[in-house]
């Protein structure tokens, strides 16, 4: 079955006299209109409803969208209204990045938590060298070491700036931990401190669904040796 094609005379009519569409999106029902599914011409929802539809239909004759409903609501009453969400913010904008639904997404990012993710949060995280590899290594060992324990701990080193990277070396030889799996981070330049870089960490790490502390780890101090703060224990709780 065909949609009518509005767009060839360059005309859409009201919502008020356009065809309903039933949407089945990852199993929840959706009713609207064809033209607010075509509301924005470049989007994927008016792609998918200009001409032949592009989707399969269920055994009720809903036009299948194989994507998690959850906050499909808030991007059609968006389409509707022009109403932003009040909350999950960043869980819509994913959604509108899906949709390819760029007004919602540019209102969003004016938000202040989109704001403040987008241009501060990120904009400083892309200036610490290779952060997000190592989230990645930092979760991978501390699943290494989660055997028949209810905690794993890793060390951080945190170097702020290339002074601080000076004392790389003797910084790590003064651990009595495990020297190879020290994940290391920074220098950078950017004026956030290490408390907001370990925040960050700890925020990142937590999205992810694990639940993390992070404490001052301070190396054993002798007349001999010199004691460095650069050092941080993440640990993972497990159960």
């Amino acid at each position: 079955m065909s949609l009518p094609d509005y767009t060839a005379s360059g005309k859409q009519p009201s919502c008020a006299h356009s065809p309903i569409v039933q949407l089945n999106v990852g199993g929840r029902l959706f009713s609207t209109t064809l033209s607010t599914l075509r509301k924005h011409p470049d989007s994927k929802l008016a792609e998918l409803f200009t001409g032949q539809p592009k989707l399969y239909t269920d055994a009720r004759g809903g036009y299948f969208i194989d994507r998690d409903a959850a906050h499909f609501g808030a991007v059609l009453e968006f389409l509707r209204s022009e109403q932003l969400p009040a909350d999950h913010i960043q869980e819509v904008y994913k959604e509108a990045v899906y949709y390819n639904i760029k007004p919602l997404m540019k209102r969003l990012e004016e938000t202040p938590q989109m704001f403040g993710e987008l241009v501060g949060r990120q904009q400083f995280l892309s200036r610490v060298p290779h952060y997000k590899e190592n989230i990645e290594v930092l979760i991978r060992i501390a699943r290494a070491e989660a055997i028949a324990a209810r905690h794993s701990t890793i060390i951080i080193c945190v170097l702020r700036t290339e002074e601080d990277l000076g004392f790389y070396d003797n910084a790590i030889n003064s651990l009595e931990a495990d020297k190879e799996s020290v994940v290391t981070f920074g220098p950078w330049k950017a004026s956030p401190s290490v408390k907001d870089l370990l925040d960050c960490v700890k925020m990142d790490i937590e999205n992810r669904g694990y639940a993390v502390s992070i404490q001052p780890h301070f190396t054993t101090k002798s007349l001999l040796s010199k004691s460095y703060d650069y050092f941080y224990k993440l640990t993972f709780t497990w159960w």
